[in-house]
């Protein structure tokens, strides 16, 4: 008969996503993790299986939240109001000091995917602001998408590397700068 779990669960998941997010997938070890979880490497495996499954099910908690910056500013009315709810957003969630700093989707390697459905959300927030007329016929979405998301990600390292909110701001209002506007508008 299995023995009941001595941990918080929840809790515990809350610990690896800090671990993982501080120190990324490949830094951080099973001895880091059980660690910071308070919990021993029988109990991760018993519970989690192995590391790897342990990391998808912070990453898929890290992204569930529908009410996450990203998710809240690509429902914004307009294709430049959606952008610059991102930017800003980007600029407080990424130097909160209740977490780790940065994103951890834009600073680990492994979440490629994870980007590029990020991605494509822009890219398709973006066209239905060119199709709106929100933003000028002929605006390049995808290069937009990109320019923004490399944005984002320097934003993310800048934190990380400790710039403040207002710094990263700053950043956001050169950016939004650099978004074509329709003459219509």
């Amino acid at each position: 008969m299995a023995r009941p779990r001595s941990f918080d669960r929840d809790a515990a998941l809350e610990c690896a996503l800090e671990a993982f997010w501080e120190h990324g997938y490949n830094q951080t070890s099973i001895a880091e993790l059980t660690e910071a979880m308070g919990i021993n490497p029988p109990s991760l495996y018993a519970a989690f299986g192995d590391k790897q499954t342990l990391f998808d099910e912070v990453v898929a908690r890290y992204q569930s939240d529908p009410t996450t910056f990203i998710a809240v500013a690509l429902a914004e009315p307009t294709a430049r109001t959606a952008i610059e709810r991102m930017l800003h957003g980007a600029a407080e969630q990424y130097t909160r000091a209740d977490q780790p700093r940065g994103c951890m989707v834009l600073s680990e390697p492994k979440l490629a995917e994870h980007r590029a459905l990020s991605l494509r959300a822009v890219i398709d927030r973006l066209q239905r602001g060119v199709d709106d007329g929100d933003l000028p016929e002929g605006t390049d979405v995808p290069a937009l998408a990109r320019y923004l998301q490399s944005v984002m990600t320097g934003m993310s390292a800048a934190a990380r590397d400790g710039a403040t909110a207002a710094e990263l701001h700053t950043t956001a209002d050169l950016a939004l700068a650099a978004v074509p506007t329709s003459r219509s508008r």
